[in-house]
C-alpha cells in the first residue's frame, strides 16, 4: 500500500475519534449548561490559536486577510447558528440518530452547490438526495408523527452546517487561506457567545472549565487533520471514510451515555451512508469543468 495512501487512511482516522469526543463533550455539556457556557470559552480559544498561527505565517504572505468579506460574513452566521443547534439536537436526540442527519450534508451540499456555485446537479445527484431522506425515514417506524423537536433541531443545524458546507467552497474557489475560514467563524462564535454568556452563566467547577477547553482543542485539531486528509487523498476517498464516525458515536452513547440505538437507526445510517457512496461514486467520475474536491467546514 502507498505511503501517501496509508497516511491518508490514518489521518481520516483519527479526524472522525477527534470530531467524535468533541461531539461527546458537546452532549456532556449539554446536560448542565447552555450552549454559551461551552462556545464562548471554546470559539476564542479557537479564533486566538488561529490568530497566534497567522501571525506567525503572515511573513510568508498569509495571515488572517479575506477577500470575501460577505461570503465570510454568511459563513460565520451560520456557524453560529448551526453550532446551537447541533448543540441542542445532541440533548434531544440520542447520540447515534444525530449521526444520521450529520450524514445528509454531503448530500444537500452537493444539491445547493448547483444555484450557488454553478456546479450542475446531475441525475445520480437527485438519486442520493433520494435515498438519504428515505434512510431518513427509518428513524420514525411508526410514521412521521413520531418526529419530535430534537429531530427539527437536528434538521435544522444540518441545514445551516450545508450553507456553512458550500460558502466554503465558494470562498476556496476565490482564495486559498484556510486559516480565515477557521478564524472568522470562530471569533464570531466566540462573540456570540460572551454576549448572551451573563444570561443564561452557571458557575463551573475546574473539570468542567477543563472541558470545554478539551473541547476547543480537539475542534481545532479535527479541521486541520481533516485538511491534512485532503491533501493526502482525493475528496471522493475522504468522505465515505468519515462515516467512520458513526461506529465511534454508537460506542460513546452506549459506554458514557448508557443509549442503545434501535434497529431503524442502524438501518437508516447504513442508507444514508450508502447514498453518500452513491454521491461521492459519482463525483469521482472525470467529467470537464467539474472539480470533485470539497473543503473543509
Amino acid at each position: 500500500m502507498a505511503r501517501p495512501l496509508v497516511l491518508g487512511l490514518a489521518l481520516c482516522l483519527l479526524y472522525t475519534v477527534l470530531i467524535t469526543g468533541a461531539d461527546a463533550i458537546t452532549k456532556l455539556f449539554g446536560q448542565a449548561y447552555a450552549a454559551p457556557q461551552l462556545f464562548a470559552l471554546s470559539g476564542l480559544l479557537v479564533a486566538g490559536a488561529c490568530l497566534v498561527i497567522g501571525q506567525v505565517g503572515h511573513h510568508r504572505g498569509h495571515g488572517l486577510r479575506t477577500s470575501c468579506p460577505r461570503a465570510m460574513t454568511i459563513r460565520a452566521g451560520a456557524t453560529v447558528l448551526g453550532s446551537v443547534a447541533f448543540y441542542y439536537a445532541f440533548v434531544l436526540l440520542p447520540f447515534a440518530e444525530v449521526f444520521i442527519f450529520v450524514a445528509l450534508i454531503p448530500l444537500l451540499a452537493a444539491l445547493l452547490s448547483g444555484p450557488v456555485l454553478g456546479e450542475g446537479v446531475r441525475g445520480p445527484v437527485w438519486g442520493a438526495l433520494g435515498l438519504g431522506a428515505f434512510g431518513v425515514l427509518w428513524l420514525f417506524p411508526g410514521g412521521l408523527g413520531e418526529i419530535g423537536m430534537g429531530h427539527l433541531v437536528a434538521f435544522v443545524a444540518v441545514a445551516l452546517g450545508t450553507v456553512s458546507l458550500v460558502t466554503s467552497r465558494y470562498i476556496s474557489q476565490r482564495e486559498s487561506n484556510l486559516l480565515a475560514q477557521v478564524f472568522y467563524p470562530n471569533l464570531a462564535l466566540g462573540a456570540v457567545m460572551c454576549a448572551a454568556l451573563p444570561f443564561v452563566f452557571v458557575p463551573m467547577g475546574l473539570v468542567d472549565v477543563a472541558w470545554a477547553v478539551a473541547y476547543a482543542v480537539l475542534l481545532f485539531a479535527a479541521r486541520w487533520v481533516l485538511v491534512a486528509a485532503l491533501q493526502a487523498l482525493p475528496a471522493y476517498v475522504v468522505t465515505p471514510l468519515m462515516n467512520m464516525q458513526f461506529v465511534w458515536m454508537v460506542l460513546i452513547g452506549a459506554v458514557g451515555f448508557g443509549e442503545t440505538p434501535g434497529p431503524g437507526v442502524f438501518l437508516g445510517a447504513m442508507i444514508v451512508m450508502l447514498a453518500g457512496l452513491w454521491l461521492v461514486r459519482d463525483q469521482a467520475r472525470p467529467i470537464p469543468g467539474r472539480s470533485a474536491a470539497m473543503p473543509a467546514e
